[in-house]
């Protein structure tokens, strides 16, 4: 067969990225793009040839070359053809081959863009020879009952061969009367068919699925993905239970274009942040809705549920796919189904693997000698006394002491490990699914981890032919336990209690005393005691249980083959439980003045009860070749929230644990109840013409307890139109284009996130107050102003998108546009203090999203025993706000973290700008002595040279230097200017999977690019802002300022300015390419097998390496997370490197 293609090339558009005229341009490209392709596959139907004996193969390349046409044909029917002698110009395709074909032994059949050549043959009948051999005869067809011509047709492990006619027809003689014949065509499935002693037979072959034929779930139904015409991407579950993590996820970085997702370090149990296509809300949650089974879940916590027993994730990104969900789909929709049972015998499986983590990267401190050297700068003549003096040693001998590694003794190898079991099978009337699974994972730090307990049931039952009952129940219980690394433990001097500035500053060695089994550094009579990070981790208790059940069941009946009644109700219970005791030996437990509270503990309880019920018809009806699709219905769903806890102080009997906070005095009572409801109608059409043009409208009205009898009810409309132009005539025939389709949506989704009752002023009991010296007493207080006229905030998006595929579907393109704007922000706005309060919930401002999502995957290589895929995606979004309160030009948002920095703004957000900005000063290395005067022996600085906001006289040379931006000759806060960006420019992941024989090899890469992190820790390590004494630094800092070392790296001891100031500095790139997993895996072959179905064996590592210029343990990181300050890292938990090895069995 021969075969010609033509590669076309298109330019990038970049400049002009963002702009909302790009859209069109966009689409124009495309188009062109889908014609120009159609122009180079549609050939010259007409040929032109002068030859003399040429061979029928070369003829055949001849009219291949000048048409396009492609030639089947059996080598065995050519043995016998002759050569061919033509003088023909300009001839058609179908005239040509009648001359050509006029004295050969051959018929001819032209079939699109296909010529089907066969031995001319008499009509096919049986004699009764024939039947007394193995001869066989039948016809091949497509699902649609039409001829299909051009089909291979062998015996298994035989030589016999045969193609069917233009008819479908076929014959052919095997070896023996139960052989196996093998049809196969391209771009169908390869069928096989025992013959069983059969003289004729009737074969349908099936198309392969394509991207485009796959089934998608979303919002109250499923639709083929050819059809969809919103934004929605379907997630490979196959791709991400690879990979070797506790919830899904932490596998969904990189997958998926426009979804955006991070975690603020790598504390086991944590939650990730997940923002599909930017943030839309300031102040409030960006977190999409979740669906599971039907569910609706706001809050969800992704650990209740098995990576195992998930069947599909459908991720709903533009308001076409999302207004269905009305109030809560402008964060976008992620819609999980479990597996269920299928028909057949049941399957039994079960997957287990155990394995080891590591940090990725430990921090490289200074050794002895360097930290010797250092501490007699920072105090020489207590240093001296301390190091020389007492120990009877000199600087040098430093050089040969070993220092202590507290890293070493606070990281661990972790040991994890995963159980999954699980039962599943379906008879004609029920299916049924019972999984189970256990995880233990240890961390990276000692004395933390997480463990779940896990079991899903899932029953469908065909009750009669009308009628269908289903239930769903989950039931988890997770724990994670163990310090919080990035959680200050203490008020009062709170960065130094923090877990990683205790464990990297804590000095690496010592004289007489053993720091690394005392709770107090004994020698250390200068510097502030530091308590032991390694021993106060390992007595501090603090864990989190969540005790969850999902119960979700259904009736579905039917009226008609049209018309579809589904009642569906479920229950959501989550138990959370916080435990916390702190005996003397931890930080946050010792009795000391900086601890008023002694031995402490604390116990808080939440229990969380959603209820949902839902109600839809269904109705589908074909109209020849147009289809309709309503749906319609009510929904009513509620959330209840009761929240207890205490704390105990001064606990006397400190052995008891968490037993003994009932001796302690009680403190911080809590007892909080909440609850809001939803009622809501909602309606959505589908109607396709010719299966070409695909039209959807949606509409939701959602009424809000959260608001006011006034504004309590919220309308959300949507509508979206498809053309299928690969159901046209014009591209189905190109060789080139498999299929295409352009997409077009425009709707309104909200967001309701406020507090149940954020409308109402609260009144509280507070404090004692005392009057007129009477006995005090309590006083109630109105702790916030309240705003009756809060109403919903609403988004409102457009989409284009463009969907190819080439060349068999080997190439799939996904291409769109989006910008969506945010209206009636439900902003926790700034108050005059003159109101007594800080701030207020209003609905004011405006936030605009524009971005480009592209996701391409390719078929590389495919054949008989290898096989290499590649996926790539890659997502940009500009962020910008559009408004702010009235006469508010700007939010600038601090981080607490010590009180030297707590009033500080680091962030700003300002109309016109991201809504996330790095603020501070621009950092210009040391002052240098040139910068100086020298007077009497002193150096004075010269005038017209600014100062850093110190006096003149006290600043030095070696002292750090800042940019005066407005030249008055001081820096000061009318100084601090934007400095970074907070948000990547693009992000994105790039998997490849090899497949060879019974071997698998799945590799992916993920990638932030062009965000910058304020990496707070180097404050501290990297020049000593608090000037501490035995404090340990970064062996950065060892290329400080001196006066025989002068430069711009770091400043002298000492050197570092005015405290409590951001600047460029400690600024840092924070992308990263990051290879993030890899799994390999081998199928052990079936005929090795006699009992069981199928046995995999795999390794499988996760966080392999990281090519990033951030100096921090990871530049994945945002220890303060939030809309409004994002990329801040301090005490940071390390990200971890995971190696399993593991098995998954069949029965």
């Amino acid at each position: 067969m021969y075969k010609n293609s033509t590669a076309v090339s298109s330019s990038r558009a970049t400049s002009a990225l963002y702009k909302f005229f790009l859209i069109m341009k966009l689409t124009t490209v495309l188009l062109l793009l889908t014609i120009l392709q159609v122009s180079a596959s549609s050939y010259a139907q007409k040929i032109t040839l002068k030859v003399n004996k040429m061979p029928m193969l070369a003829f055949f390349a001849q009219v291949q070359k000048q048409t396009g046409y492609d030639f089947l044909y059996n080598s065995d029917d050519l043995k016998k053809a002759m050569p061919i002698t033509v003088n023909i110009e300009n001839m058609p395709l179908k005239d040509a081959l009648n001359l050509c074909f006029s004295n050969q032994p051959l018929n001819f059949y032209i079939d699109k863009n296909s010529v089907l050549v066969k031995r001319k043959e008499p009509e096919v009948f049986r004699t009764a020879e024939e039947f007394m051999q193995n001869v066989v005869t039948g016809k091949v067809t497509d699902i649609y009952n039409l001829p299909f011509p051009g089909v291979a047709i062998r015996e298994k492990g035989g030589t016999a061969t045969a193609v069917s006619d233009i008819k479908g027809s076929f014959k052919i003689t095997v070896s023996k009367a139960t052989a196996v014949l093998i049809f196969s065509f391209i771009g169908y499935d390869n069928l096989e068919v025992e013959i069983a002693n059969q003289k004729n037979l009737n074969v349908v072959l099936k198309e392969k699925p394509t991207k485009l034929d796959e089934v998608v779930v979303v919002g109250y139904g499923t639709v083929n993905k050819k059809d969809l015409t919103g934004a929605v991407a379907e997630v490979k579950v196959a791709e991400i239970v690879k990979a070797p993590v506790t919830n899904f996820e932490q596998a969904l970085a990189g997958r998926v274009s426009g979804v955006q997702v991070s975690s603020n370090d790598d504390q086991p149990g944590s939650g990730m942040n997940i923002v599909i296509r930017g943030g839309n809300s300031l102040t409030q949650s960006n977190a999409p809705l979740y669906v599971v089974d039907g569910f609706p879940i706001e809050n969800f916590s992704s650990s209740s549920l098995n990576p195992q027993d998930i069947e599909s994730i459908s991720i709903l990104k533009d308001a076409s796919a999302t207004a269905i969900y009305g109030s809560r789909g402008a964060n976008g929709v992620i819609i999980v189904e479990t597996k269920k049972g299928k028909l057949g015998k049941p399957e039994i499986s079960y997957k287990a693997y155990a394995g080891k983590q590591f940090v990725t990267k430990k921090m490289e401190m200074m050794n002895p000698y360097e930290f010797v050297k250092y501490q007699l700068e920072v105090q020489p003549n207590e240093m001296e006394e301390l190091y020389i003096t007492k120990p009877k040693k000199t600087l040098e001998d430093y050089r040969n002491v070993e220092g202590i590694d507290w890293q070493g003794l606070l990281f661990r190898g972790a040991a994890m490990n995963s159980h999954d079991l699980a039962i599943r099978g379906a008879t004609p009337q029920t299916k049924y699914s019972f999984s189970g699974s256990y995880v233990n994972q240890d961390g990276v730090v000692i004395n933390s981890g997480y463990k779940r307990t896990q079991a899903r049931v899932s029953i469908e039952q065909t009750v009669t032919p009308k009628l269908k009952a289903n239930l769903n129940v989950n039931y988890s219980l997770d724990k994670n336990y163990g310090s919080l690394a990035s959680l200050q433990q203490s008020s009062s001097n709170s960065y130094a209690s923090f877990l990683m500035y205790r464990t990297l500053g804590y000095r690496p060695v010592s004289n007489e005393a053993d720091i690394v089994n005392e709770l107090f550094d004994t020698e250390d009579e200068v510097a502030l005691a530091l308590m032991n990070p390694y021993l106060t981790t390992q007595n501090e208790i603090r864990q989190q249980t969540k005790n969850g059940l999902l119960v979700n069941a259904g009736l579905v009946y039917s009226f008609s083959k049209n018309l579809t009644l589904n009642i569906r109700g479920g229950l959501n219970t989550v138990g959370t439980k916080d435990e916390a005791f702190y005996n003397s030996k931890t930080y946050k437990g010792l009795p000391s003045s900086f601890n008023v509270k002694g031995v402490n503990g604390a116990y808080g309880n939440s229990d969380l009860k959603s209820w949902v019920n839902e109600n839809t018809l269904t109705y589908k009806k074909n109209f020849g070749k147009n289809n309709l699709d309503l749906v319609g219905g009510v929904t009513f769903q509620q959330n209840e929230v009761d929240t207890y806890g205490f704390e105990s102080t001064n606990i006397p009997n400190e052995d008891l644990k968490l037993r003994a906070l009932q001796l302690g005095l009680p403190a911080g009572l809590i007892s909080v109840a909440s609850k809001n409801a939803l009622a809501s109608a909602m309606a959505r059409a589908n109607y396709s013409i010719n299966s070409k043009y695909l039209f959807t409208a949606s509409i939701r009205l959602d009424g809000s307890s959260k608001f006011a009898a006034t504004n309590r009810w919220g309308v959300f409309p949507s509508g979206a139109f498809a053309w299928q132009m690969g159901r046209e005539d014009f591209i189905k025939r190109s060789d080139v284009i498999s299929d295409a389709k352009l997409r077009i949506s425009y709707g309104i989704s909200g967001n309701n996130r406020i507090g149940d009752f954020a409308r109402y002023q609260n009144v509280v009991l507070s404090t004692f107050f005392s009057f007129n010296n009477q006995t005090p007493e309590y006083i109630a207080m109105v702790n916030n102003m309240g705003n009756e006229d809060l109403k919903w905030e609403k988004t409102a998006q457009l989409d284009i998108g463009y969907d190819l595929s080439l060349f068999k579907n080997r190439i799939n393109l996904n291409v769109d546009v989006y910008s969506k704007i945010t209206r009636d922000l439900l902003l926790n706005s700034n108050l005059p203090l003159s109101t007594g309060f800080s701030t207020v919930y209003k609905n004011v401002g405006k936030i605009k999203n524009q971005g480009l999502e592209l996701t391409l995957n390719t078929v590389n290589i495919n054949n008989k025993t290898f096989r290499w895929e590649t996926e790539f995606n890659i997502s940009f979004n500009r962020n910008r706000i559009l408004e702010l309160a009235e006469h508010q030009e700007k939010i600038q948002t601090t981080v607490p973290f010590t009180g030297d920095y707590n009033g500080t703004f680091l962030y700003l957000a300002k109309i016109d700008q991201p809504a996330a900005q790095f603020y501070g000063y621009e950092w210009l290395g040391n002052y240098q002595y040139e910068d100086f005067d020298l007077v009497n022996g002193n150096y004075v600085l010269k005038a017209g040279i600014s100062t850093n906001g110190n006096t003149a006289a006290t600043i030095k040379p070696g002292d750090i230097k800042y940019k005066d931006q407005n030249g008055d000759g001081i820096v000061n806060d009318n100084d601090a200017v934007v400095i970074g960006r907070a948000l990547p420019i693009h992000y994105g992941g790039f998997t490849n999977n090899f497949t060879y024989k019974n071997f698998s090899l799945s590799v992916f890469m993920q990638w932030n690019y062009g965000n910058q992190i304020m990496n707070a820790n180097r404050l501290a390590f990297e020049g000593n802002f608090a000037n501490r004494a035995n404090f340990n630094q970064f062996a950065s800092y060892i290329n400080r300022w001196s006066p025989e070392n002068q430069n711009n790296e770091n400043f002298r001891v000492g050197g570092f300015g005015p405290k409590g100031r951001y600047s460029t500095r400690t600024l840092e790139d924070g992308s990263f390419l990051r290879l993030k997993t890899v799994n390999l895996s081998y199928n052990l072959p079936k005929k090795t097998m006699k009992k069981i179905s199928g046995l995999e064996i795999f390794a499988a590592a996760q966080n392999l390496y990281t090519w990033t210029k951030y100096s921090g343990f990871d530049p994945e990181v945002s220890t303060a997370n939030s809309t409004l300050t994002p990329g801040f890292d301090y005490s940071a938990y390390p990200r971890n490197f995971t190696v399993t090895l593991g098995a998954r069995i069949s029965l």
